[in-house]
């Protein structure tokens, strides 16, 4: 058709009303509620989650609700199984494994969640700075935090048992010696990719700082991959406690953890399988619930996945 046959007439024009073009445009949604979006889509993670808040009341009230006393010995009812009385039964010297396994959920959740917090403050500063600065900083960081984690973990805590008196902050202390590099590595690897981006050059071209940089513009950036990182921590520490208590290097009697009623259990596991049942089951519980959690906000916070 040539230029001569095209009439104003063959065109019709198109309107749209403002709500129409509302409509075409779509909605529009900032990353954490778009991340929350797709994570209510994850129906394990939202397992997950009710089961990590169900733990957290029952290691608060559970010791309440079962009227019995953690330590309370009482030769009468040893050894007695799962009754209206005892819900959990009795261990060999009488106390009561439903608050013993509420009173060892409180503990062992205790440890595991300060230990992982205190990997996250130590983690998120030393990779930061090391992959911020580079160079020679950089290589000496990470150089320190590779010795650190050739030592053998065991012999740490071993060591520290000697020096320091056995309870919850020396378990705390020796998870948190080399627990943070995990977190270092993480999060420096995400400052390597975000030094080099366009926001970060122009706030140097704006005067920035060095410790608004990393504050306000890479922290907040690789926030995502440190969420996730902590969320898995805390189930390796709640485990790395339960083993230590296990070895008997835990928290001293009349304490009670998950990991402690593990080892209590052991020795009458072929008679009273009850006893080792209750404290295993718990500590496989958490272990799995954050576990899918951290899986559902890896998912949800990863912007490949976005759709």
């Amino acid at each position: 058709m040539s230029h001569s046959q095209i009439k104003e007439t063959d065109f019709e024009p198109i309107h749209y009303e403002e709500s129409e073009l509302e409509k075409i445009a779509g909605t529009s949604t900032s990353f954490w509620k778009d991340a929350w979006r797709r994570f209510k889509q994850n129906k394990l993670a939202i397992f997950g989650i009710i089961v990590i808040v169900f733990l957290g009341v029952m290691s608060i009230t559970g010791t309440l609700i079962s009227g019995q006393n953690y330590s309370d010995n009482d030769l009468m009812s040893v050894n007695q199984s799962p009754s209206f009385e005892h819900w959990f039964g009795t261990d060999s010297l009488g106390r009561d494994l439903f608050a013993r396994t509420w009173y060892g959920a409180r503990i062992s959740l205790f440890i595991g969640l300060t230990a992982a917090f205190i990997d996250l403050i130590i983690g998120v500063i030393w990779g930061t700075v090391a992959g911020y600065l580079g160079g020679r900083v950089d290589e000496y960081m990470m150089r320190f935090a590779d010795i650190l984690s050739g030592v053998p973990y065991l012999l740490v805590v071993i060591l520290l048992m000697v020096v320091m008196p056995q309870g919850i902050w020396t378990l705390i202390i020796a998870m948190t010696i080399t627990g943070w590099i995990g977190m270092a590595r993480i999060v420096r690897g995400e400052v390597l990719k975000l030094k080099t981006e366009e926001f970060i050059l122009a706030s140097k071209s704006l005067g920035a700082n060095t410790i608004r940089i990393m504050t306000k513009h890479l922290v907040p950036n690789a926030i995502g991959a440190i969420l996730v990182t902590l969320t898995l921590t805390i189930p390796n520490a709640i485990f790395t406690e339960a083993f230590l208590s296990f070895l008997g290097l835990g928290v001293p009697a009349p304490q009670a953890s998950w990991g402690t009623m593990t080892s209590d259990a052991l020795s009458s596991l072929r008679y009273y399988p009850y006893q080792l049942f209750f404290p295993a089951f718990f500590i496989s519980l958490t272990m799995l619930a954050f576990n899918v959690v951290g899986d559902g906000m890896r998912d949800a916070l990863d912007p490949r996945d976005r759709r």
